[in-house]
């Protein structure tokens, strides 16, 4: 099960940090990822990162201001995100994948966190 947390409003050029708590395992996640869906939108891929962080992806439209990382003793994957813009306003979905394979295809979801950035 994946929880997600930390979600909110903020005004432009503010900041928020997710987190993604996974219970009901003792061992890491191949891959985590953090997705988002804005209304009337498909779900996008916003970042990734492997199982040891040794790996992290990025969609474009956030390189540079948002950063994945996860604390595998704790269970838990985080998207700090700063200079958020209202093109960042969406639903924020925490997602797992037990193998490799294509970086948007994922085993496990999350309920979804909304963040919403005001102009």
């Amino acid at each position: 099960q994946l929880v997600e947390s930390g979600g909110g409003l903020v005004q432009a050029g503010g900041s928020l940090r997710l987190s993604c708590a996974a219970s009901g395992r003792t061992f890491s996640y191949y891959r985590m990822g953090w997705f988002r869906q804005a209304p009337g939108n498909e779900r996008e891929f916003v970042a990734a990162i492997s199982r040891y962080g040794s790996s992290t992806w990025y969609a474009d439209s956030v390189k540079g201001r948002f950063t994945i990382s996860r604390d595998n003793a704790e269970n838990t994957v985080y998207l700090q995100m700063n200079r958020l813009k209202p093109e960042d306003t969406a639903v924020y979905y925490c997602a797992a994948k037990d193998s490799p394979g294509p970086l948007n295809e994922y085993d496990y979801w999350g309920q979804g966190t909304q963040v919403t950035v005001s102009s």
